[in-house]
């Protein structure tokens, strides 16, 4: 918290942007955060207002549910569908996620069984309630949740609970990091890191950024404050000509992470290439159970078949939203065939959806 002490003598709010702006950084700045958290929070309390000419504020791949593909989306539909028995247990922001065939919350009108939980622990509940049916949890997010779905899974092993299994489609941050400054379709001058994510992985995992890519980071807290401080550590770099990785959120954060998370991580899953809604294939850039665990591997267990999308256009443009290429004011759906009611696509749906923050906080 060193930089705070900078603004002990003014209110901090106004003392920050001050510094901001006296900064005189020139020229077009992209700035971009890696967390729907952060998303909400610069538009909500209007951040993006508060920025000099030229420094823009963009979101990146930060929400789960919005990177999850939708041919993972119609799998899940699909197996729904033809395994009523079977009770699907997923966090809510999951339902109303469309697919070309569907949603959950469209299989569940039509009489799967499919049930909203709040953690992992309460999927495992549901399986010990009811040994007579199979429990597969829909486990999306990225570091920060994988240890959590991990933990569960052991307490199945260690409490013999046989009904319960796990379709992994946990994502890792960095590689994404990774492929958004090895594509050419935007400048990214510097990230705005994720605290929830770096407090289990550690500010270390982002040093690849400032050493190979020139790039800065800083670790940043969800509050206003956090948000603010984040831009102007991030701006102070730039206009100094540094690249490094910093820490304002080191109320939580360390360079080496949550060890005992990283071990849990380490122990249950494997690293393998995946898919990101508007990406396309990232390398080493999910997570999957391990062969010893294939008990509770739903993929393996059920022969969960990966169902191939006939793209045809929607107009939907979540993936370039996901990418930064756009803001989702640029979507011409967006506000208007595209609401939280009605919407075409993950970004509008997910809490932590760039198209939700937009919506509520910056429709004009």
């Amino acid at each position: 918290m060193r930089y705070m002490e900078e603004f002990r003598d003014s209110s901090l709010v106004r003392g920050i942007v001050d510094a901001i702006e006296s900064l005189g950084v020139k020229g077009c700045v992209n700035l971009m955060e890696i967390c729907g958290t952060h998303t909400h929070s610069i538009s909500r309390y209007g951040i993006r207002g508060l920025m000099p000419p030229g420094v823009r504020l963009l979101s990146g791949p930060g929400c789960p549910v919005c990177v999850t593909t939708e041919e993972e989306i119609d799998s899940i539909v699909e197996f729904a569908r033809e395994n009523r028995d079977v009770i699907i247990a997923t966090f809510g922001d999951m339902l109303k996620v469309p697919g070309s065939l569907g949603s959950l919350e469209d299989v569940r009108a039509e009489g799967s069984d499919v049930r909203v939980v709040y953690s992992p622990l309460d999927a495992l509940k549901l399986a010990i309630r009811e040994p007579a049916k199979e429990v597969v949890f829909c486990a999306v997010g990225f570091e920060t949740t994988a240890p959590t779905v991990g933990m569960t899974v052991l307490k199945a092993v260690e409490q013999g609970v046989d009904n319960f299994s796990v379709l992994s489609l946990h994502r890792l941050t960095p590689p994404a990091m990774r492929a958004l400054m090895d594509s050419a379709e935007i400048n990214i001058d510097g990230f705005i890191c994720p605290g929830h994510v770096t407090t289990i992985i550690g500010s270390d995992s982002y040093r690849f950024l400032a050493e190979e890519y020139s790039t800065p980071c800083v670790v940043a807290g969800f509050e206003p404050l956090d948000a603010l401080l984040g831009i102007y550590m991030l701006l102070r770099q730039i206009k100094e000509g540094r690249a490094e990785i910093e820490v304002e959120y080191s109320r939580v954060v360390t360079p080496e992470g949550n060890l005992r998370a990283k071990r849990i991580l380490e122990r249950l899953f494997r690293v393998v290439d995946t898919g990101w809604r508007g990406f396309g294939l990232i390398r080493d850039s999910g997570l999957k159970l391990k062969e010893e665990f294939s008990l509770y591997d739903a993929e393996k267990r059920f022969y969960i078949r990966r169902v191939e999308v006939s793209y045809t256009s929607t107009g939907c443009r979540c993936g370039d939203v996901l990418r930064g290429v756009i803001l989702p004011d640029e979507c011409g759906l967006f506000s208007t065939l595209c609401t939280p009611e009605t919407p075409r696509g993950p970004c509008m749906v997910s809490t932590e959806g760039t198209c939700s923050a937009y919506y509520r906080y910056e429709r004009r």
